[in-house]
């Protein structure tokens, strides 16, 4: 009765999507089609729960961000995670380990294959066991010289109408830009002239959902990496999924009823999963992909990155602190999936209706002296704004205005990870982010790309190296880091959906608290966001909370005070 129900859900949704494009008979026949794959893997997987608490934190690399001569680097990795990394994370997000022409795996040649010097399938599964995979679905476009390119000019199948062209009649005025180079290339093709749509580069080619082949390409692939281990998917680009004529070609209807399906189809999987949106737009745009708890189980926290690190360049916690008071506490077993880096840069877009003109510019000239590169996006297909700034966390945090020469680097970087690890949500920490890795201006010089600035990669002897000097730089955030994690995997108020209340104490400091999911525990999150200390005033019942950062500091005996960029996480039990 129960999938009678869900067969019901699927060709309302596929209805929502597809009509009047596809009558009832094909809407039938792509429906069976999808509960033929669900029942093909419910048949050969039996039931698998996935256990999401206040000990899931996530850490974000490449498959190959450590290498080795001796071993494939997935290989490399799993034996330094097990090292290191073990006691702080329990799940591992893989950025694209597929065959891929550019964009370090986002222009994805082969949806099926690992590449051959990242690893296997069977080192994904192996990692699977101890661990929750996380790993993109590459779904709004795919390589321009993978197979499915190939057959796509050769009319061959699997690749055949897969991409979406239109024609000179086709008005793109409106659409919304990520990039500020030229969206369509025109292409003769099958004795006419049609134009390709590429929304992110000239090599990865826009995919065209509007083709059902297209939708159940995509099952199928989430299922095959459920297959292998994986149980946690990041739909990545998914805001540009479907265009329209005369639209801005972003969030369109039919793109979220695509994430209601998807959803639909993981609830149905033996196999618990979880489906993560990847919507680097404002604020309420991004909200808008938890659906009425029926699209994405988790989203970005896209508009904290920006602002945590504003509130510390400026010593000022004015915007923040307005943001936290606004943003809703999401609902159970949906997510905030809380981040201040990722292997892009420093999202501007989700800054929108937030930071005004002024503050915003002021923080561009300011990041820029730390050595930011920027991407731009067009708008409206003539001027141009900044998309994203391209710089890691370390510069990002290291000098501001008040403290040009970096003295209080180390604390700044510490107090804005404390606030994104304790926050509502589950914490994901890039990988180079653990060991305060610089810009790599080197790889910037070769490529000419402003992304490689945070994307280096490691070799296996050289981090070892490092880490086993407790007096290296790398040693020192790695080891400051874990603390916090370490700290975080024990406190039930730190579950993803532990409530959370805005404490507004002044611009000097950001404070929030969270209360467990059973009431018995709570936390007061405060941090000192300037260079001077603070001395907030709180109520005289905190008074016996320890601070269990550091509990050989009494939290409230006469007074509270909180030194330059100091965290505090104060605990009734």
């Amino acid at each position: 009765m129960l999938f009678q129900k869900n067969q019901k859900k699927i060709s309302s949704i596929l209805r929502n999507i597809y009509k009047p494009s596809l009558n009832e008979k094909d809407i039938d026949h792509l429906k069976d089609q999808i509960i033929q794959i669900i029942k093909r893997f419910n048949k050969n997987n039996s039931k698998k729960k996935l256990a999401i608490s206040e000990k899931t934190s996530l850490v974000i690399c490449y498959g190959d961000n450590i290498n080795s001569n001796q071993k494939s680097s997935i290989q490399v990795f799993q034996n330094f995670f097990k090292k290191n990394l073990n006691k702080y994370f329990n799940a591992i997000h893989f950025l694209p380990f597929y065959p891929s022409s550019s964009d370090s795996g986002f222009a994805v040649k082969d949806h099926y294959k690992i590449e051959k010097r990242i690893g296997n399938w069977s080192d994904i599964k192996k990692i699977s066991k101890t661990n929750h995979v996380m790993a993109d679905i590459v779904i709004n476009h795919s390589s321009a010289r993978g197979l499915w390119f190939k057959n796509f000019l050769k009319k061959k199948r699997p690749g055949k109408d897969y991409f979406l062209t239109v024609n000179s009649k086709f008005n793109t005025s409106k659409v919304v830009r990520p990039r500020d180079h030229k969206l369509l290339k025109k292409i003769d093709i099958f004795r006419k002239s049609d134009y390709l749509w590429r929304t992110f580069s000239a090599d990865q080619i826009d995919l065209d959902f509007k083709n059902p082949s297209v939708l159940l390409r995509f099952i199928k692939i989430m299922v095959h990496l459920v297959s292998n281990g994986v149980t946690i998917f990041r739909l990545d680009a998914i805001a540009y999924l479907w265009k329209k004529n005369g639209t801005n070609c972003i969030n369109l209807k039919q793109t979220h009823e695509i994430v209601k399906l998807l959803r639909l189809i993981s609830n149905l999987l033996n196999v618990e999963t979880i489906i993560i949106t990847e919507t680097n737009l404002p604020e309420k745009e991004n909200l808008s992909y938890f659906g009425k708890n029926d699209e994405a189980n988790w989203i970005y926290n896209f508009s904290l990155p920006p602002l945590l690190i504003h509130a510390f360049l400026f010593e000022n916690s004015s915007y923040l602190n307005k943001w936290s008071k606004k943003l809703p506490n999401a609902k159970f077993q949906n997510s905030y999936l809380n981040f201040i880096a990722s292997h892009d840069g420093i999202g501007m877009r989700p800054t929108e209706g937030i930071l005004n003109e002024r503050s915003l510019n002021d923080f561009l000239k300011r990041l820029k002296k730390n050595g930011s590169k920027f991407s731009y996006r067009k708008v409206q297909n003539k001027s141009k704004k900044v998309y994203e700034a391209n710089i890691t966390v370390f510069d990002a945090l290291k000098k501001s205005d008040t403290d040009p020469n970096g003295k209080f680097f180390l604390h700044r970087y510490i107090a804005a990870h404390a606030i994104m690890i304790s926050f509502e949500g589950v914490p994901a920490i890039y990988f180079n982010s653990l060991f305060g890795k610089s810009n790599d201006e080197a790889k910037y010089v070769i490529t000419g790309n402003n992304r490689d600035v945070n994307r280096y990669k490691w070799s296996y002897e050289n981090i070892t190296k490092k880490l086993n000097d407790k007096n290296s730089k790398q040693s020192i955030f790695y080891q400051n880091l874990g603390k916090l994690l370490e700290i975080k995997r024990k406190q039930k108020a730190f579950h993803p959906n532990a409530q959370r209340l805005n404490i507004n104490l002044g611009s000097k400091l950001f404070c929030f608290k969270r209360i467990s999911l059973d009431k018995k525990q709570t936390i007061i999150s405060i941090t000192n966001c300037s260079s001077v200390n603070q001395y907030p005033k709180l109520n005289k019942k905190y008074s016996k909370w320890k601070n269990i950062i550091n509990p050989k500091i009494n939290s409230l005996k006469k007074s509270l005070r909180l030194k330059p960029f100091e965290t505090m996480w104060l605990s009734n039990i």
